[in-house]
């Protein structure tokens, strides 16, 4: 459920038409509504009820700072993947008892800032992190609470490029080896083997890839503890998908109640990574009409916003839903609609039967929460567009449009250069 709907013709967000704000800052932009994000959070964090756990926001869906803030308000932690993310999450309050780090390619500072921030968990993810962290521990003389993530080699039936549950996938490290670095990490003075930790792809359907992967992880934990080292800990990723067209995911309940049936009495507290479930449907994409094009017998919609702002459908070839955002045009036609990028690549949908629309109208891109600003860049010198966040009949501007000069931010001409 969200909080985008049409009233008497036109879309709004909450109570704010988004024509009211596109007027307001211009177009492109993200529009995000916080009734949504709070709303999906709550129900999610709901579901497990009184079973132990953390629900640790994935920032790498969408790091801006009034959703992370609105995180750590409602009691929520965070899943980082980079010393950047846990700046981010650290800066908005997120108690770092509360984050978890996760990622194949910490580097020698990440970690010293984790360390020393006293991070919730460090999930390892190869031998030459185990001994990288080791040392660092010795060295700076801090207990290190750390997981390993375990790649249980399972499919979850998702696309090739956010699958990272399987052999061929450079996520994680496989049992057999795994069980060899838990018993080196239990013998080390200052690193200490709290948890156990697994992430098998996004946008995952169907309940049957994390029952088997929650079956396999139990008997992990049941074979350390008869070996003698007990986790604490849980880490069994995201992933669960949302709605982008006709798409029917479990709902958390079914995920929370499907997990609690398949892991049984552990005595672990679970750490949960939702990001896109959370997001992804809180937010929409909104971009202005600048040209009707026909050539070829195609019609190509061109408008303002472009791959740099959402790179989904063409690095994935993703769906999204595509609606005016003054609705009543009962004429269609089948466009492609698409951006000013010089790549041919640069498309939000082909031969998508579309309200007839008029060069000015607004379009409005739903399911673009996640991975929408996150991904987004400055390729053609394109300037990232704004954020907006609304909150009942109010919004606010969470991140302004990039200036011509922030392009040049951080550049310097060497001195031969000069004139």
């Amino acid at each position: 459920m969200d909080y985008f709907e049409y009233r008497n013709g036109e879309l709004f967000c909450e109570d704010v038409p988004v024509k009211a704000v596109a007027r307001k800052v211009g177009t492109p932009f993200y529009l995000y509504s916080y009734g949504t994000f709070e709303r999906h959070l709550r129900v999610f964090d709901g579901a497990f009820g009184d079973m132990p756990h953390i629900v640790c926001y994935s920032l790498k869906a969408n790091p801006n700072g009034a959703l992370l803030r609105t995180v750590a308000r409602l009691g929520g932690g965070a899943d980082i993947v980079s010393g950047g993310e846990l700046y981010r999450a650290l800066e908005a309050g997120i108690p770092a008892e509360k984050i978890v780090y996760s990622g194949v390619g910490k580097s020698r500072e990440e970690l010293r800032y984790a360390i020393d921030a006293g991070i919730r968990m460090i999930n390892i993810e190869s031998e030459g992190e185990l001994r990288l962290l080791a040392r660092l521990s010795r060295n700076m003389k801090k207990r290190v609470p750390v997981s390993i993530r375990v790649n249980p080699e399972i499919d979850p039936k998702t696309h090739p490029y956010i699958t990272t549950g399987l052999k061929k996938n450079k996520f994680g490290v496989l049992w057999a080896d795994a069980l060899r670095l838990y018993r080196e990490m239990a013998a080390e003075e200052y690193l200490a083997p709290v948890g156990i930790s697994s992430h098998i792809g996004s946008q995952i359907l169907e309940l049957g890839p994390f029952i088997e992967a929650v079956t396999s992880l139990k008997s992990m934990i049941l074979e350390l503890k008869g070996r003698g080292i007990t986790v604490e800990m849980l880490d069994i990723g995201g992933g669960l998908g949302i709605t982008y067209k006709d798409e029917l995911p479990p709902d958390p309940a079914q995920y929370a109640r499907a997990i609690r049936e398949n892991l049984g009495n552990t005595g672990v507290t679970l750490i949960l990574e939702p990001g896109r479930v959370i997001v992804g449907n809180s937010g929409i994409f909104v971009t202005k009409l600048l040209y009707v094009k026909g050539t070829a017998g195609k019609i190509f919609y061109v408008v303002d916003g472009a791959m740099n702002d959402l790179v989904r459908p063409s690095l994935y070839n993703a769906y999204h839903e595509i609606l005016p955002v003054e609705e009543g045009k009962t004429k269609t036609e089948v466009v492609d609609l698409v951006g000013p990028i010089c790549e041919s690549g640069d498309f939000f949908a082909k031969d998508r039967e579309l309200a007839s629309l008029k060069e000015g109208d607004l379009v409005a891109i739903k399911g673009a929460g996640a991975y929408g600003f996150a991904m987004s860049s400055n390729y053609n010198s394109r300037r990232r567009a704004a954020e907006v966040l609304v909150k009942g009949g109010e919004f606010f501007v969470v991140r302004r449009r990039e200036t011509y000069k922030d392009l040049k931010r951080g550049e310097s001409i060497p001195q031969f250069l000069e004139v």
